[in-house]
């Protein structure tokens, strides 16, 4: 039960940082491209309160946190009118791909954070379950260190998840502005079914984790780039 709820004390704030700051870069770039929505609603805030669902933030993450599975989550999406950018389909490009560029920035971050707690004559090796260990004269096992790991971890998890062509994550935004007009227009008759993918997508990774759904698909890039982002946090270390 301690190493339960240590682990969602290391998660949650983590995982919240990245989500309202994936969010607020939907709507500052879209302020930037003409639309003026997210600021009209004044969503253009880092206060998580604006941007937290009790359900997608807190409970899924939680949930899955303590079963093991791969722990990710949504908050409240920032609004966005296609219509009222300056070039409706570029522009929401650019948008969704703001949210993914500033989790992956987000990484880096922590990566040179986690270089510079790294104490001196200690290794960041991989422990028990994947989880980081710093490695010195005493062996102690470093929480802040621990944190950051998981910090860079959860925006690599995002940032790739997000990617994914399936409405309404950004990566099918982006799939569409890409496709020509006649291709993108029966792309987008997908949107209602999206929500329903996507929830049996969740309920796939929590009843079967045996299936290694996520695993197998956004496994080995989030797998890539966090061993990219790793060796950042080693080279600042020296």
């Amino acid at each position: 039960m301690t190493e339960a709820l240590t682990l969602a004390l290391l998660l949650i704030p983590a995982l919240v940082i990245a989500i309202v700051f994936h969010e607020v870069a939907h709507g500052y770039s879209a302020l930037l491209l003409g639309d003026t929505t997210a600021r009209d609603q004044r969503r253009l805030t880092l206060n998580p309160i604006r941007h937290v669902d009790p359900v997608g933030t807190l409970l899924v993450p939680g949930m899955l946190a303590m079963a093991g599975a791969p722990v990710f989550g949504w908050a409240k999406p920032v609004p966005v009118r296609q219509d009222r950018l300056d070039n409706p389909r570029y522009g929401m490009m650019a948008v969704a791909a703001a949210g993914p560029a500033t989790n992956f920035m987000l990484a880096a971050l922590g990566a040179i954070a986690l270089g510079l707690t790294i104490p001196d004559g200690a290794q960041l090796l991989a422990g028990d379950g994947g989880m980081p260990m710093l490695a010195g004269p005493d062996g102690v096992n470093h929480y802040l260190s621990t944190g950051l790991f998981f910090f860079i971890l959860i925006n690599v998890f995002l940032g790739v998840f997000n990617l994914l062509p399936i409405p309404p994550f950004d990566g099918s935004h982006i799939v569409e502005g890409l496709l020509p007009p006649t291709l993108a227009q029966g792309y987008r008759k997908l949107r209602p079914y999206g929500m329903l993918l996507f929830f049996a997508l969740v309920a796939a990774t929590w009843f079967a984790p045996q299936w290694g759904l996520l695993e197998n698909t956004i496994g080995p890039p989030v797998e890539w780039a966090l061993d990219k982002y790793l060796g950042l946090a080693s080279a600042v270390a020296g």
